[in-house]
């Protein structure tokens, strides 16, 4: 049976469809094929890495990378989790579910290391919740 696809697209692919990846990477195990990709790749964020440490997933290893066009063509779903990359993702084939995450960006967030801090866990948190609920709602 063919693995199901899932491509998670932000801008700089540097915190939120990097977290993205690694929730649905742990959470599917073998059962999905999962990627992310960014519009305009910025290197994963340090942050991002952190707080996906302190909820027991390692992105050390994962890579900021461009959209591949064969990859965007062959998924099953393709979650965009900003809204340039919703507006500046490339057309897809009309078998290809599409979905919009409006999250805010923590790597913009402001004030204090806590302060910033604190709003890279929530933005994580709501991300683990989605992924759980869209791996549930697609396995059929």
């Amino acid at each position: 049976m063919k693995k199901k696809k899932v491509l998670f697209l932000c801008t700089g692919n540097s915190c939120r469809s990097q977290m993205a990846e690694g929730f649905a990477r742990t959470m599917a195990q073998d059962k999905w094929d999962v990627c992310s990709a960014g519009t305009a790749p910025a290197g994963v964020n340090p942050r991002a890495v952190q707080v996906m440490a302190e909820a027991g997933i390692d992105i050390s290893g994962q890579k900021s990378k461009a959209i591949d066009p064969e990859i965007l063509n062959s998924a099953d779903i393709v979650v965009t989790l900003c809204g340039d990359a919703y507006e500046s993702c490339p057309l897809t084939p009309p078998a290809v579910r599409r979905i919009h995450w409006p999250l805010e960006d923590p790597a913009r967030a402001t004030g204090t290391e806590e302060e910033i801090m604190a709003r890279f866990r929530a933005v994580r948190d709501e991300i683990k919740k989605r992924v759980a609920e869209l791996l549930a709602t697609a396995e059929d």
